[in-house]
């Protein structure tokens, strides 16, 4: 058996089984809800767009690009952004808008990181190879270092990435705590620290 068709069988029978648990009763039941006349239907939310980065090793970038392609109605709802060549596959091989930055060893994964600590970045999916050393492991150390400082969610793998772009709170309009960050700016030559 192919590791792609396990993978879009249990892709399959995860949305089942989330479509399954959304129109069950808050019980649990395995009786579908249905609604009275008199009930309240709630409004449709629209979709919060939501700026995702898209980051994969040399070894992972074809598995980044089959989960991309499972995902890309999903994907193709949000902003996204990419380093050098996982965003040029992206691009050119699913059609998928994405705002490319460098190649990570020479600067993206820096690029990317600063975008986080300015607060544009929602959502970093970043497989990378725990197998393979990198030489620019010190900006890969950085960046998973920046996202977890900024509280924003992190997809090391498939099995995460699953559970993150699954989750009814990326479009929701959710909004995660950010830490208030001591920022120091110079007056008359002091340095006078303030709260952001």
């Amino acid at each position: 058996m192919d590791d792609i068709g396990t993978e879009s069988r249990i892709h399959r029978a995860v949305r089942r089984e989330t479509h399954r648990a959304a129109t069950m009763g808050a019980t649990g039941s395995s009786t579908p809800r249905t609604r009275r006349d008199n009930e309240v239907r709630p409004i449709a939310t629209p979709i919060r767009t939501a700026h995702i980065a898209l980051v994969a090793h040399d070894n992972k970038k074809v598995e980044l690009l089959r989960w991309a392609d499972y995902n890309r109605g999903t994907l193709r709802q949000h902003e996204l952004f990419a380093t050098g060549t996982t965003g040029t596959m992206l691009e050119y091989e699913l059609g998928l808008p994405v705002t490319r930055f460098l190649s990570g060893p020479v600067g993206g994964d820096q690029q990317i990181g600063a975008r986080i600590a300015e607060g544009t970045i929602d959502v970093l999916i970043f497989f990378w190879d725990p197998l393979e050393p990198q030489p620019h492991d010190t900006d890969v150390k950085a960046l998973l270092r920046i996202a977890a400082l900024w509280n924003i969610p992190v997809a090391c793998n498939l099995a995460s990435a699953d559970m993150i772009i699954s989750s009814p709170l990326l479009a929701s309009g959710y909004q995660r705590q950010r830490p208030d960050i001591d920022q120091g700016t110079w007056a008359g030559g002091e340095l006078l620290r303030t709260a952001v």
